[in-house]
């Protein structure tokens, strides 16, 4: 066995001597054994110093000595909890890719979420979808919310954009995810290079759930706060609100008294266009797979943390699919599209700051009070004594 894990490892013994003695040191990674891994090599020993200055160090002497042949990766061995350091051919991982299928295949996905995004919005069609296509002309009622909610999706997925460019990642072209029950489950972007550091992936990650949270919840207030522009609006059960802890929390905050049980209320449909953005982002924010709150945790905490949170959240979710399609429709998406693992870092020993690991716990919170429903009464008087 120990032969044939020799004979397929493509980096020659002198190069992985000239790694060990000259680019790993005393100063940065004291090497104490090494063994092949992954068409590469594994480096044990001990970390010096602080270990964003050596992985700098670490890299500089490696490209001085190899150009861009190698890449190397500062990470946490999950069996002893201690660093190691991995050094493979660049071509192993960054492969060339096409990118004509990814945009078309992204492409089709896009027009049929704009589809759903209308027919969410359109109460009519979603009673009998069979009648869809042979009234078409009603989508045009839905397009106030598919603008809205898009709009939202949009600016979530723009703030991955700018955010990436800034910190040197390079995304995908996103696949809009459609969905029947929302109009749309927001959008998959993978990352296709090597991700510096945990805090850069904690940037990138929070960035799209912080630009569409705020631009949702801005337009939520405005919706509470607007009266209906036709002086009708959408006519509403007040259970409606028990559906979210967020939602059921500000409709009580801000209608007051005009809320109680069982008495419909009207309001104004930007409630409903903005709150279907906010549920999109709170999705996305499950700290599961490769989605942005899955990326958020690992950043956060780690690996190993991460993990097993994501296992346990995954497993709530096949829970909660018994009650409710949402949940049963994202847990299969995580399962077959999103559940990872998330590819290495180059280094994944430093945390990021103080900072940006509370502004991802908010967004962890924030996408937590979202799903949780409201369980208390919006008029306590109609609470009914029992006698026993």
């Amino acid at each position: 066995m120990k032969q044939q894990l020799e004979e397929a490892v493509s980096i020659p013994k002198a190069t992985v001597d000239i790694l060990k003695d000259q680019v790993f040191s005393f100063d940065t990674f004291f090497v104490t054994s090494h063994e092949p891994y992954e068409g590469g090599i594994l480096f044990k020993g001990n970390l010096r110093g602080v270990p964003a200055k050596s992985f700098e160090k670490i890299t500089t002497r490696l490209e001085n000595k190899f150009g861009d042949e190698f890449k190397v990766f500062l990470l946490i061995n999950p069996e002893d909890e201690k660093p190691v350091a991995v050094v493979v051919p660049k071509q192993t991982v960054e492969p060339a890719t096409g990118s004509v299928p990814e945009w078309a295949a992204a492409g089709a996905f896009g027009v049929v979420t704009i589809f759903t995004l209308l027919l969410r919005n359109v109460p009519v069609l979603q009673d009998n979808l069979l009648s869809t296509f042979d009234n078409l002309e009603l989508l045009k009622d839905g397009l106030p919310g598919a603008l809205v909610t898009g709009l939202i999706v949009g600016v979530h997925e723009i703030g991955h954009i700018l955010a990436a460019r800034d910190a040197g990642v390079k995304l995908s072209v996103p696949y809009f995810v459609p969905s029947w029950q929302i109009g749309s489950f927001g959008g998959i972007t993978r990352i296709v290079n090597i991700v510096r550091n945990r805090g850069d992936l904690l940037k990138v990650a929070a960035a799209g759930p912080v630009a569409g949270f705020s631009l949702g919840f801005g337009l939520l207030l405005l919706g509470f706060t607007l009266p209906p522009s036709d002086g009708l609006g959408i006519i509403v059960d007040p259970a409606i609100f028990h559906q979210s802890f967020l939602l059921g929390g500000l409709a009580k905050l801000i209608l007051g008294d005009v809320l109680k049980e069982g008495t419909q209320l009207s309001i104004n449909p930007l409630v409903l266009w903005a709150w279907a953005g906010l549920l999109i982002n709170a999705i996305n924010s499950i700290p599961a797979g490769e989605l942005d709150g899955g990326r958020i945790a690992l950043a956060m905490w780690g690996r190993k943390v991460s993990s097993r949170l994501g296992s346990v959240t995954i497993a709530l979710l096949g829970l909660s699919s018994l009650f409710s399609d949402v949940a049963f429709y994202w847990a299969v998406l995580i399962f077959f599209l999103q559940r990872g693992p998330i590819a290495p870092l180059s280094e994944e020993i430093t945390e990021p700051e103080n900072s940006y690991i509370g502004l991802g716990v908010a967004i962890l919170f924030l996408g937590l009070l979202v799903c949780l429903p409201y369980p208390f009464l919006f008029d306590p008087s109609q609470v009914t004594d029992f006698d026993f």
